[in-house]
C-alpha cells in the first residue's frame, strides 16, 4: 500500500506541475493575480506530493520490500540502516526522483517568492513548471522507482559497495541541489527574454540563486572528490573522469555567472551575457544528467547503462536548452546596455575573468565529448586524460586567478590600475618570495610547481590585503579598523573567503601533485615499506566480520624514516561483500599536519621463502589537507555572501547603498 501511495504521489506531482504551468501561462496572458496564486499553490502541492513519494521509496528500502524492483536491485537485509536509506538515491531511478524533488521544491520557493514583477514571476514559474513536468514524466513513465516484480526474490542484490560510504551518501543530495538550483536561473533568464526585461533588478533577483547553487555544487564536488580519494584506493583525488567533468562544467559556468551578474546588478552591463550564462549553467547540469545515465561512457560514477532512456534525456536537454537558446538568439539584438565602462575598471576585470572561465569550460567540454564524437563517427576509441587538461585548462585558469585579487580593488566604470597594484604590492611580494622558496628549497626542476605555489599565495594574500584595504588596517587606529570591519558587508567577507579558498586549493593541488611519492611492495608480517619521509610496518593481518561483509584487515604502524616522530597505527582493509560478490578496498589514512600518509593493503602473496605476504601500497601526499579545505572555504564564502544578499534584498536599494558607503 505504501508503494502504491508513492507511485500515485509521483503521478499526482506530474499532474500538478502540468496544472501549475498552464495556470502560470494563463495568468501571464490574462494578467490575473488570482490565477497566478493558483499556479503557485499547484507548484507547492507538486513539491509536497513528490516529498511523499520520496518518503515512500525510503520506507520501501528501510523495510526491505523486495517486491519493488528498485529495492531488490539495490538493497539487502544485511545492509546497515543508514545505507538502506542512502540506497534510495544510490541508483538511476531513485536519484532521478531526488532530482525531481529538488526541482519541484525550488519551483515552490520561486512561486512563493515576493518582490518579483508579476509578468517575470508568472513566466518564470511557467518555465520551471515545464522543466519539472518533463523530468517528472521521464521518471513516471520510463524510470518509475515503484515498479513491482511479478516474482518476489528472497534477497536483494544490495547497493554497490563503493557507494556504501557516509560521504557519498550525502554527496548526491548536495550535488543535485547545486545542479537543479541553476534551473531557477534558467527559468528567470527565459522569463526575462519573454518579458524583454533584462535590467539591474533582474540581475539582483538571479544572483542569490546562482550563489546558492554554486556553493552547494562546490560542497557536492568536494565531497565527491574526497570520497574518490579515500575510498577508491588509487591515491588521487581527481582523474578528469568524464562524469567528474560533467559536474565541473556547471560549476565553471556558475562561477562565471556570479561574476557577470554582479556587473549586471551594479552597472546594468553584460545583461545579455548574464542571460546566456544562466541558460548555459543549467544546460551543463542537464548534460551531466545525460552522461551519467545514458551509458555512453563508463565510469565508477555512472548510474545506468541504458541508451534508450539516455536518448529521452537527450531529448529533454535538446528541447529545453534548444528552445532557450533559440529565444536568446531572437531577443539578443534587443538586449542593449546603456552602461559604458573603460577597459581598466572593475567591469573590465570581470569581463576578462568571464572570458577565461568560459574558455576553460569549453576546453573541458571538448575534452569530455570529443572521444564520444570520434567513436560515433569513425569507430575509433581514444582517451583524453590529465595531460590534455593540464596543458590546456591549467594555463587558462591560472590567468583567471591572477586577475581575481585586482577586481575588488578597482573602481566601477573607470579604475585606477596603478593604485590597485600599489595596494597589492605586499601580496605580490609575499607570493614571489613563496614561489622562490618553493623553487630553491623543494626542487629546482619543478618550476611549474613553484609558480603554482606563488599563484596560491597571491590569491590568499590578495584576499587578506583586500580586506585590510577596506578596513584601513595598519593605516587607521585600531578602534576605527574594528568599526569598519563590523560594518563591512558580509558579501565582502564572503568574496574574500571564496577567493582565499581558491588559493588554498591551488596550494594543496600543486604541491600534492608535484611532490607526492608512491611505493608498492609485497611484504610479510613485520615487513616495512617507505615513501618519502615516512615508512610503514605491517604488524598483523586478521579476518574480521562486518555487518554485510567479510574483511582482511591489516594493522600497520606509520613512523618517520630519519626523524623522531610519534608512531601511529592505521588499518587498511580488503572487504568482500557476499551479496554482490564484490571486493573493495578501505584506505588507511594518517594525517600528519597538512600531509597525508596513505596506506592500502592489497592482494595476498608469498615471499621467496614461502611466507605469507601482502601487497602494500604507500603514498606520501604532501599538503593534501589543503585540497579539501579550499572548497570548504569557497562554499563558506558563498554561504556568508548569501546571508548578506538576503539582508540586502530586504533592505531596499537606499539602505543597501548607505551600508556599502560606510564600508
Amino acid at each position: 500500500m505504501i508503494v502504491e501511495l508513492g507511485s500515485y504521489s509521483l503521478i499526482l506531482s506530474l499532474a500538478l506541475s502540468v496544472f501549475g504551468g498552464v495556470m502560470a501561462t494563463w495568468a501571464r496572458v490574462q494578467r490575473r493575480p488570482v490565477i497566478a496564486g493558483a499556479a503557485s499553490a499547484a507548484m507547492l502541492a507538486a513539491s509536497l506530493a513528490i516529498i511523499v513519494a520520496f518518503g515512500c521509496l525510503i520506507w520501501a528500502y528501510v523495510t526491505s520490500d523486495f517486491s519493488v524492483a528498485n529495492v531488490a536491485a539495490n538493497s539487502h537485509t544485511d545492509k546497515p540502516l543508514f545505507y538502506k536509506i542512502a540506497g534510495a538515491w544510490g541508483n538511476h531511478e531513485g536519484s532521478l526522483l531526488l532530482w525531481c524533488l529538488v526541482m519541484t521544491a525550488f519551483g515552490a520557493v520561486l512561486g512563493l517568492s515576493r518582490g518579483l514583477p508579476f509578468g517575470l514571476k508568472t513566466s518564470a514559474v511557467a518555465v520551471q513548471a515545464s522543466l519539472s513536468t518533463m523530468f517528472l514524466a521521464f521518471a513516471a513513465f520510463t524510470s518509475n522507482p515503484f515498479n513491482r516484480l511479478a516474482e518476489i526474490p528472497v534477497q536483494g542484490r544490495s547497493l554497490n559497495p563503493l557507494l556504501q560510504d557516509p560521504a557519498l551518501a550525502i554527496h548526491p543530495p548536495l550535488l543535485y541541489a547545486g545542479y537543479v538550483g541553476f534551473s531557477v536561473c534558467f527559468s528567470l533568464a527565459v522569463a526575462a527574454l519573454i518579458e524583454k526585461r533584462v535590467d539591474p533588478a533582474w540581475g539582483r533577483w538571479v544572483r542569490p540563486w546562482a550563489l546558492a547553487s554554486w556553493a552547494l555544487l562546490t560542497v557536492g564536488i568536494g565531497l565527491g572528490s574526497f570520497w574518490a580519494y579515500y575510498e577508491l584506493g588509487w591515491g588521487g583525488w581527481w582523474f578528469w573522469d568524464p562524469v567528474e567533468n560533467a559536474s565541473f562544467l556547471p560549476w565553471l559556468a556558475g562561477a562565471a555567472l556570479l561574476h557577470s551578474a554582479v556587473v549586471t546588478e551594479r552597472r546594468g552591463a553584460l545583461a545579455g551575457w548574464t542571460v546566456f550564462l544562466s541558460i548555459l549553467a543549467f544546460s551543463f547540469s542537464m548534460l551531466g544528467a545525460f552522461l551519467v545515465r545514458s551509458g555512453v561512457l563508463t565510469s565508477v560514477h555512472a548510474f545506468a547503462v541504458d541508451p534508450e532512456r539516455g536518448m529521452m534525456l537527450l531529448g529533454i536537454l535538446g528541447l529545453s536548452a534548444g528552445a532557450a537558446f533559440a529565444l536568446f538568439a531572437l531577443r539578443a539584438p534587443s538586449i542593449r546596455s546603456m552602461a559604458t565602462f573603460a577597459p581598466v575598471s572593475r567591469e573590465g576585470i570581470l569581463v576578462l575573468n568571464n572570458l577565461f572561465l568560459t574558455t576553460a569550460a569549453v576546453t573541458v567540454l571538448l575534452g569530455t565529448l570529443y572521444p564520444l564524437f570520434l567513436e560515433a563517427m569513425t569507430g575509433a576509441t581514444i582517451s583524453v586524460g590529465p595531460p590534455y587538461f593540464n596543458a590546456v585548462f591549467a594555463p587558462l585558469m591560472g590567468i583567471a586567478c591572477l586577475l581575481l585579487p585586482a577586481g575588488p580593488l578597482m573602481g566601477w566604470k573607470r579604475g585606477d590600475l596603478v593604485g590597485a597594484v600599489q595596494r597589492l604590492r605586499f601580496a605580490a611580494l609575499l607570493a614571489v618570495v613563496g614561489a622562490l622558496l618553493a623553487f630553491f628549497l623543494f626542487d629546482p626542476k619543478k618550476a611549474l610547481v613553484a609558480a603554482g605555489v606563488g599563484l596560491g599565495l597571491w590569491l590568499i594574500f590578495g584576499a587578506v590585503f583586500e580586506v585590510a584595504e577596506r578596513t584601513k588596517a595598519l593605516r587607521a587606529p585600531l578602534a576605527e579598523t574594528l568599526r569598519r570591519a563590523r560594518n563591512l558587508p558580509l558579501g565582502a567577507w564572503g568574496m574574500a573567503l571564496a577567493h582565499a579558498g581558491v588559493g588554498v586549493f591551488i596550494l594543496g593541488a600543486v604541491v600534492e601533485t608535484g611532490f607526492k611519492v608512491e611505493t608498492a611492495r609485497v611484504i610479510p608480517i613485520q615487513g616495512e615499506v617507505a615513501a618519502g619521509p615516512w615508512k610503514v610496518r605491517l604488524d598483523d593481518v586478521a579476518i574480521i566480520e562486518g555487518p554485510n561483509y567479510l574483511a582482511e584487515q591489516g594493522k600497520l604502524t606509520v613512523s618517520a624514516v630519519n626523524e623522531k616522530a610519534r608512531e601511529t597505527t592505521v588499518t587498511s582493509e580488503r572487504r568482500f561483500f557476499p551479496a554482490g560478490g564484490q571486493t573493495t578496498t578501505e584506505v588507511g589514512l594518517d594525517f600528519r599536519g597538512l600531509d597525508d600518509v596513505y596506506v592500502v593493503i592489497g592482494e595476498r602473496a608469498r615471499t621467496e621463502d614461502g611466507e605469507p605476504a601482502w601487497l602494500v601500497r604507500l603514498y606520501y601526499n604532501p599538503w593534501a589537507r589543503l585540497i579539501f579545505l579550499g572548497p570548504a572555504l569557497m562554499a563558506l564564502g558563498g554561504l556568508v555572501s548569501l546571508l548578506d544578499r538576503r539582508l540586502r534584498v530586504g533592505a531596499g536599494p537606499g539602505t543597501r547603498r548607505r551600508r556599502e558607503g560606510k564600508a
